[in-house]
């Protein structure tokens, strides 16, 4: 395949799964900029490693890989460390069409919840809400599927524990 073809499907490709790279980048960054500045970083890293996608994979199995191997790469460049979360902080902006306010709100608590997780942890509940496999999870992060379902059981624990309302401790 020449460059010229190569660029073409990659750009198909990218246009049909860029969601993948928007839903990284807002679960590791808050802030508008630094989410452009990431989106742009995984992109360019995309097409600088697309020629060794050998289709072994799926392509939405590589982009997961090479966006959060990005990501990762980021926050230790960047040192940033997730942050405390005020509760009533948006993490996403979210479309017009939700009305139903309850779901809004409950949701919202998800996703301060999640950001609170580490940067692990945030991968593998992505891709958990993603409906990926237990094994396309595993390809993704480079772990095994059994170390998948543990870290899962420890951070719907984790999760729980986050998302309990102050004051009804167990007695």
């Amino acid at each position: 395949m020449n460059l010229r073809d190569q660029e073409k499907t990659f750009i198909k490709q990218l246009t049909e799964k860029q969601a993948i790279v928007h839903k990284v980048c807002h679960i590791y960054c808050r802030d508008v900029e630094q989410r452009k500045d990431l989106f742009q970083e995984i992109v360019i890293q995309l097409w600088k490693s697309y020629s060794s996608f050998r289709g072994e994979a799926k392509f939405s199995t590589w982009m997961y890989r090479v966006s959060l191997n990005v990501v990762f790469q980021y926050l230790r460049k960047t040192g940033r460390r997730p942050e405390e979360v005020e509760l009533s902080a948006p993490l996403l902006e979210w479309p017009d069409t939700l009305k139903d306010e309850g779901y809004e709100e409950e949701l919202g608590r998800l996703y301060n919840a999640i950001e609170r997780l580490n940067d692990v942890e945030k991968a593998i509940v992505l891709l958990y809400l993603e409906e990926k496999s237990n094994a396309e999870i595993a390809e993704i992060i480079g772990i095994t599927q059994n170390y998948v379902r543990v870290k899962m059981n420890r951070i719907k624990l984790k999760l729980k524990k986050i998302l309990k309302p102050k004051g009804h401790g167990t007695h």
